[in-house]
């Protein structure tokens, strides 16, 4: 796995062993940062169940103005430290060790502006992590919410908690949606 594009293309990252996380593969991490690319000079990016902080760093490369990686795993944690160093980007990131859920009651930001959610599958934790961002004061109308998730999966029920899916992306195997907080 590597950084696509920006300030630290081609510099290789490193991942965590064993099948605990699933880093999201080259391919797939250029064309939604292809889709996403005119938001994200000067933002703020929060990745959630960072894994290896492959798609902070790359948000960070492309010009976010700071990242928050959020992963509880130890092994994983220990990698987005090495892989922020290795490229040089350690200034404009966060990283907090500890549940989601916590950790979004942790960020102190005005707004944020795209939030990165890529859970462990079937392990029902979106729904738990969109509540609680739509309980945010950073989360606003404006903020895009991208969500990886297995094929197939709607999350239809995000609309009960005032979130709007905006656009959805299908690869061979998994997902990209993309919300909105719903007007009020």
């Amino acid at each position: 796995m590597r950084v696509i594009a920006g300030s630290a293309r081609r510099i290789n990252l490193n991942t965590p062993k064993g099948e605990d996380t699933r880093p999201t593969q080259d391919r797939i991490k250029e064309t939604l940062f292809n889709m996403i690319q005119n938001e994200v000079p000067g933002s703020i990016f929060i990745d959630l169940f960072a894994g290896s902080g492959g798609i902070g760093i790359e948000a960070l490369s492309r010009g976010a103005k700071h990242a928050y990686f959020v992963e509880n795993a130890k092994e994983a944690a220990a990698c987005i430290t090495d892989n922020l160093n290795r490229t040089h980007l350690a200034d404009k990131g966060t990283l907090l060790k500890q549940d989601v859920v916590l950790a979004l009651r942790n960020i102190r930001e005005k707004e944020a502006d795209i939030v990165y959610i890529d859970p462990p599958y079937q392990e029902g934790q979106y729904m738990r992590v969109l509540a609680q961002l739509a309980a945010m004061p950073y989360i606003t109308e404006n903020t895009l919410i991208l969500v990886e998730c297995a094929q197939g999966e709607t999350l239809a029920e995000a609309e009960s908690i005032g979130f709007t899916i905006v656009r959805e992306k299908d690869y061979k195997t998994n997902r990209h949606l993309f919300l909105r907080k719903a007007a009020t």
